[in-house]
């Protein structure tokens, strides 16, 4: 491994490109512990060092922002806006149809797309510091703990602009740092960032296992974690190949066509998406009841029952959840009709079965049987930091299950991909023989 990590740093253009994605990497970890300006930084690190400190509803925004969130850094609002943003994009294809035919104009449609995304990104940027900015003033950003309500020192209207201003513009600066890796660096660049915040968290979470559950239970954590991962290895690497001729044609004089292909169809079609979806629309109600009146009826049962991770009534909906988002994201996503019409555009066909409506009929039969396995497989692994909760006492950013499993393997395997492809191309062998 470590003779394969040699053999591309050898190469200068591909150890440019990987100096420079480690120095930005570095430069957005650096933006994560610089605090907003007018916070109370002494304060705050008592708040987070509390023991009495649940996370509850910012348990994913903090998660994605690499700890940045409850630090109340200038890269506190991390990457969400910006992913929440392209969701979005991609949801408003199937109900406004200047989207749909922006995204099949090609190179300059994408380009109109993500200029949109954009400026969808600074918007709900905005709109996230001010909603961070009134928990923080309300205190119920550290669950309303003692001695965490006035944390920023200078609360007048201009104050709280100027953190505003602060934290959408570093919400911008993460957004334009991860473009730069994309086309300077190696990999996705918003997938890289996503994986750098993810992976900070998991020292401190291994650290907090092996403190309180001791070296036995740390050690039977860490060798369940690699089967689950070599697992998702596995799934996220199973592929449904569905085989495409295309029939010889005459263009002019040349021949074209006369090729095999396959439509490779993921038995994790939809990634990871699901399960935010799921985590997101779990952690509503409780935001929701953080503003309600405690002794009211309602307010208690969200608080018994959709609130801690351990519950049955929890574990239940989050389970469907995430099979339900499962298929509705792979509906949006994957277009049989539109897979069709391409095939029979260039002359494809899946052999024994005709061009048209019969082939959209086939891809919508295969898509479901195969997305229901998946659905199976991400919400088993969704539940895995639950069960963690109930077994070991472990904390809701249990390491080996869930969101940070799924995006670490997933980035993880496609950034590998890419390095292994520019070393073949340069050295006709790739990063691992």
């Amino acid at each position: 491994m470590l003779g394969a990590i040699g053999r591309a740093f050898k190469t200068p253009d591909l150890r440019n490109k990987l100096l420079f994605t480690l120095g930005v990497i570095v430069l957005y970890r650096l933006g994560s512990y610089i605090p907003a300006p007018g916070i109370d930084y002494a304060q705050v690190q008592q708040c987070v060092a509390n023991p009495q400190l649940n996370q509850g509803a910012f348990g994913l925004v903090n998660l994605f922002s690499g700890g940045a969130l409850l630090q109340l850094s200038i890269f506190a609002l991390g990457i969400m806006p910006y992913i929440t943003a392209s969701i979005i994009t991609q949801l408003l294809r199937v109900v406004i149809p200047r989207f749909e035919a922006l995204h099949k104009e090609g190179a300059s449609g994408q380009a109109k797309l993500t200029q949109y995304t954009r400026y969808m990104t600074i918007g709900l940027g905005i709109l996230n510091a001010t909603t961070l900015v009134s928990t923080v003033r309300t205190g119920a950003l550290f669950g309303n703990v003692e001695g965490c309500q006035d944390l920023i020192v200078n609360d007048t209207w201009w104050g709280v602009l100027i953190i505003v201003i602060t934290l959408t513009a570093g919400t911008g600066l993460i957004m334009w740092l991860g473009e730069q890796i994309t086309e300077r660096g190696v990999g996705n660049g918003m997938s890289l960032l996503i994986f750098t915040a993810v992976a900070a968290g998991f020292p401190a979470a291994f650290g907090a296992i092996l403190t309180s559950q001791g070296i036995d239970i740390f050690l039977i954590v860490v060798a369940v974690g690699l089967a689950i991962v070599a697992l998702v290895v596995f799934v996220e690497q199973s592929q449904r190949r569905i085989p495409v001729q295309y029939a010889k044609r005459m263009v002019g004089r040349r021949m074209f066509g006369g090729t095999s292909t396959y439509i490779p169809i993921k038995v994790n079609q939809a990634g990871v998406i699901p399960v935010i979806f799921a985590s997101s629309v779990l952690y509503l109600p409780s935001l929701i009841a953080q503003f309600g009146d405690p002794e009211a009826q309602w307010v208690q049962w969200i608080t018994e029952y959709l609130t801690t991770g351990d519950h049955p009534v929890y574990m239940l909906v989050y389970f469907l959840l995430t099979i339900f988002f499962t298929y509705f994201y792979v509906a949006i996503t994957f277009n049989p009709e539109e897979v069709a019409d391409n095939m029979k555009k260039y002359g494809g066909f899946i052999p024994g079965i005709r061009a048209g409506r019969p082939t959209e009929q086939y891809l919508s039969y295969v898509l479901t049987r195969i997305t229901f396995p998946g659905s199976l497989y991400l919400a088993f692994v969704a539940m895995i930091p639950l069960i963690a909760l109930v077994l070991i006492d472990a904390n809701q950013n249990f390491p080996f299950g869930g969101t940070s499993l799924l995006i670490i393997v997933g980035v993880g395997l496609e950034t590998v991909k890419q390095i292994d492809s520019q070393m073949q191309q340069r050295h006709y062998e790739g990063l691992l023989r």
